[in-house]
């Protein structure tokens, strides 16, 4: 028994931990070897009482109390997984979900025990078992078993943390890797690599006609080169920086393409400083212009970011031929690279869903969860 990966904060649906033998066995090789110390205690104590009770019968009340709590560790171990953290706002849920699986698991674990303990007893030849007045038996056990719960709760949930942080390590190193060759890509794979010689051409033509603007549009150049090149902290940066650095990429297509191509931001307000993927819109701005730079009335893009349900929703579309078999548009290099980005930053919560926009043509959307799914390179920071 182990826990599984980690959970969005409040799971849609209920999550049963995966069963795995190996974690299982040491977990019994635990309980059996706690039952073992508890029953050499019990053994000691009646000893110091002058009892005169068989020195087998505490360890097999210990053992099959500890391992009658062993078959039960699924309970504790569901409510790790599915209670939200209280530190989000959580509280009601998290003790609604803690509750009722103690609720279960006291109610579960003192009759297995007892059941077991008799059965033992008839096996073993040494008559009857008599657990007690349940009056004051049950109560007993019950108390017991909140400091039982308690403790195995907290171990998962240590135990689940700390697999967190390895995963966030881990999904961090191949994501360095991974960001090097993406930068690499800002010059070669995600910018068309026609870009910089059309990108020259254009200024060549636009420094005789107005200077000033060449040199505005040989500085968004740079800019947008630098960026590519620049080793950033992360691979994540704010919203208000991808606007810019997407803007910049946009004036030297509208240099080159002019009234053919028209571009709209649609931003909600407050999204500011909002952790996206470096170069997310500008790679799905460049897909739109490639994919119908044969167009030859005007190509409409809208660049959009939203919250929606907690994510945040970026959005690309246009009005040009979409994803239809006839465009003999694929998903290409660039999506795929931004998938496995996606997967490493955020985890399996982020998602690139492609489709038929609203103006008629391809559209790209990201959802990235937040705040509270906030990206590893920004918990890393």
């Amino acid at each position: 028994m182990a826990p599984a990966a980690p959970p969005s904060p409040v799971p849609s649906r209920w999550r049963w931990p995966a069963l795995r033998l190996r974690p299982a066995l040491q977990l019994l090789a635990g309980f059996t070897g706690v039952g073992l110390l508890m029953g050499n205690a019990a053994w000691l104590a009646m000893q110091a009482d002058g009892s005169d009770t068989p020195w087998s019968r505490p360890y097999l009340w210990e053992l099959t109390g500890a391992l009658s709590a062993w078959v039960l560790l699924p309970l504790p171990l569901a409510a790790v997984l599915n209670a939200p953290s209280p530190r989000h706002g959580g509280w009601r849920r998290f003790l609604a979900v803690h509750g009722g699986a103690f609720l279960l698991f006291a109610a579960l674990h003192t009759p297995l025990m007892v059941g077991s303990r008799q059965l033992l007893y008839e096996l073993l030849g040494w008559g009857n078992y008599t657990h007690g007045p349940r009056a004051l038996r049950v109560p007993m056990e019950w108390q017991k078993d909140v400091f039982s719960y308690l403790v195995l709760a907290a171990a998962f949930s240590l135990l689940r943390t700390w697999r967190e942080s390895q995963q966030r390590a881990l999904r961090e190193a191949q994501l360095e890797s991974e960001l090097r060759s993406a930068q690499l890509r800002a010059l070669s794979g995600q910018l068309d690599p026609h870009f910089l010689f059309n990108a020259l051409n254009t200024l060549g033509a636009v420094m005789y006609e107005d200077l000033g603007r060449a040199e505005r549009l040989l500085s968004d150049l740079g800019r947008v080169l630098r960026a590519g090149l620049e080793q950033g902290p992360t691979p994540l940066w704010g919203l208000a920086q991808e606007r810019a650095h997407t803007e910049r990429y946009v004036a030297l297509l509208l240099a080159r393409f002019g009234d053919r191509l028209q571009v709209t931001w649609e931003l909600a307000p407050g999204l500011e400083e909002a952790t996206v993927p470096r170069f997310a819109l500008q790679l799905l701005v460049e897909n739109a212009v490639k994919h119908n730079q044969d167009r030859t009335g005007p190509l409409r893009v809208r660049i959009g970011a939203r919250r929606v349900a907690g994510a945040l929703q970026l959005e690309v579309e246009d009005d040009g031929r979409g994803f239809s078999a006839a465009s003999q548009v694929s998903e290409g290099v660039g999506l795929s690279t931004l998938r496995r980005v996606l997967a490493l930053a955020y985890g399996p919560e982020a998602r690139v869903e492609a489709g038929v926009g609203s103006l008629g043509g391809a559209q790209v959307r990201l959802l990235l969860p937040e705040p509270s799914g906030a990206p590893a390179g920004e918990r890393a920071g």
